[in-house]
């Protein structure tokens, strides 16, 4: 019989990349915390904005997701051990002892680090995305006794299939060609060649992903590996707090930027299913897929596709229904206008709005600011809200189907109560009162408004609300006095048109010469 979760556990080392993540914060607190018996986790960390790699890990234990930790066995932060170093450098810039310490110690291989930003350029993405999981490759070859080796990838590696399978689908190009490629040519030419290379991806950061899966997959045979593909990653639907969330990357950055009247045009297809998975939940999985992969040992790659796909139906519409009705109830005290807009399902109608909601509002702010000689931000701010919304919209627009039986079967490898742990039924979601705790985590742990200022919040929402209103009428009924204005004028120089034709002799009666002039006619 295989042992249970816990067990597997208990005395184990763990390597983790990407432990200052959104979901290696995640994996770490849920590990420390249901997995007491642990053994060390080792996390790569490397200097940032003036910090060293041990005031970033006591920077880490400190912040909000670790709460319970602190609060139930501060002592589990023992466990956890520094690795200086930087998955962009050679050998991971990790030192001969640490490297041997690694490889003497680890069992298990979290590789979760990697460059979330879309629009970053394909030289940087590669070396950080592909490169950088090679690197941890080659370290994962030497280590002594390796039992697992896990790769966080996403749903959306192979954007132009209809369907994605649970399965590594060869990759357009070369992964090893492409990091050659990018090691060696110059800039200019590479983003030359860079719209024809990624073509088959809507960005650099699918496609880097798509790549390094059949780069990872080549190890299958030396070591068990497995590959973890998240959709969109929102969320804590339970812990270690219900909403729990500390970054504004997708939806989050959405729910902020309508929230707070920035944000009023949208460009998706309503009737679309939306796909997104809590953090919490992609935690949980990335655990239990070692627990399973080290128990089987398979002599290849198996791949997890965590996705509501079958499991849980919302549409884009229902979200924002939803996202709405929660915003307006839990609002921002700190917003720049009441929140309002609407979804549209043509680009050019989106344009449209955009422009007379968005850009021209920021244009007349910016002139105001200017003239009152404050400091100007809104025309920036809407230029990155305009990018980052022709980013998002990709995703948005079409239909994504994902198999996901591999992530469900998980749920038969470990015991009722287990699943109590590492929550795997899906199918109890009520996406409502999700999207309520999601608003509220956001409020809390993004923008750092505690729930006692809610009071206040309502009371200045309230009179955004009657500002919105008493401008819309003003606007209104300006717009209507131009058309009347307008109509008659209109009806004037009809009414003297008129007089003027009736004036004029029946056209029977009229010469040439009275119209072309004598000297024309001659």
């Amino acid at each position: 019989m295989a042992p249970l979760v816990t067990e597997y556990y208990r005395g184990k080392s763990i390597f983790i990349t990407g432990g200052t993540g959104f979901v290696g914060k995640a994996v770490i607190e849920k590990l420390l915390r249901c997995c007491p018996d642990i053994g060390t986790i080792y996390l790569l960390l490397r200097q940032k904005k003036g910090l060293s790699s041990e005031e970033r890990l006591k920077e880490l234990c400190s912040q909000r997701v670790f709460d319970l930790i602190r609060a139930q066995n501060p002592d589990s932060f023992k466990k956890l051990r520094v690795i200086g170093g930087d998955i962009t450098e050679d050998q991971l810039g990790i030192s001969e002892e640490d490297r041997k310490t690694l490889q003497k110690n680890v069992n298990i291989i979290f590789h979760s680090a990697a460059c979330v930003r879309f629009d970053q350029k394909l030289k940087d993405e590669v070396n950080m995305n592909t490169t950088g999981t090679w690197r941890v490759l080659s370290l994962a070859e030497t280590v002594e006794n390796l039992e697992v080796f896990i790769h966080l990838s996403t749903a959306y590696c192979r954007c132009d299939l209809d369907v994605l399978d649970e399965k590594v689908y060869p990759a357009v190009h070369s992964p090893r060609k492409i990091m050659d490629i990018v090691s060696w040519m110059d800039d200019d030419t590479l983003d030359y060649l860079e719209p024809k290379l990624i073509s088959s991806e809507p960005n650099t950061y699918s496609y880097t992903k798509a790549i390094t899966e059949d780069l990872v997959a080549e190890y299958g045979d030396k070591f068990p590996v497995a590959i973890a593909r998240p959709s969109i990653i929102t969320a804590a639907l339970k812990e270690p707090m219900p909403g729990w969330v500390d970054n504004i990357n997708g939806p989050t950055g959405l729910v902020i930027g309508s929230g707070k009247g920035v944000i009023r045009s949208m460009h998706c297809e309503p009737s679309y299913n939306a796909d997104a998975i809590s953090v919490d939940i992609v935690a949980n999985a990335c655990i239990l897929i070692a627990y399973a992969t080290a128990i089987d040992k398979p002599k290849e790659t198996k791949v997890y596709n965590l996705t509501l796909s079958g499991v849980v139906k919302i549409t884009w519409a229902q979200i924002i229904e939803y996202g709405e009705k929660w915003v307006n109830e839990y609002p921002f005290t700190v917003a720049l206008w009441y929140p309002g807009g609407s979804i549209k399902s043509y680009r050019l109608t989106h344009q449209i709005d955009m422009f007379l909601t968005q850009t021209l509002p920021a244009y007349l702010c910016d002139a105001l600011l200017f003239l009152l000689g404050k400091k100007t931000f809104m025309i920036k701010l809407q230029k990155r809200i305009s990018h980052g919304l022709d980013v998002i919209q990709y995703y948005t627009t079409k239909q994504w189907n994902f198999k996901n039986t591999n992530y469900q079967g998980l749920r038969k490898r470990i015991t009722k109560e287990e699943d109590e742990i590492f929550f795997t039924d899906l199918s109890n979601i009520d996406p409502y009162r999700y999207l309520e705790s999601y608003v509220l985590g956001i409020r809390e742990y993004v923008c750092k408004e505690d729930p006692s200022t809610l009071p206040r919040a309502r009371k200045l929402h309230r009179i955004r609300y009657f500002a919105d209103r008493i401008l819309k009428l003003i606007f209104i009924t300006l717009f209507l006095w131009f058309l009347y204005s307008n109509i008659s004028v209109f009806q004037s120089s009809v009414e003297f048109l008129d007089n003027t034709l009736k004036s004029l002799p029946p056209i029977n009666q009229v010469r040439a010469e009275d119209v072309l002039g004598n000297g024309v006619m001659s």
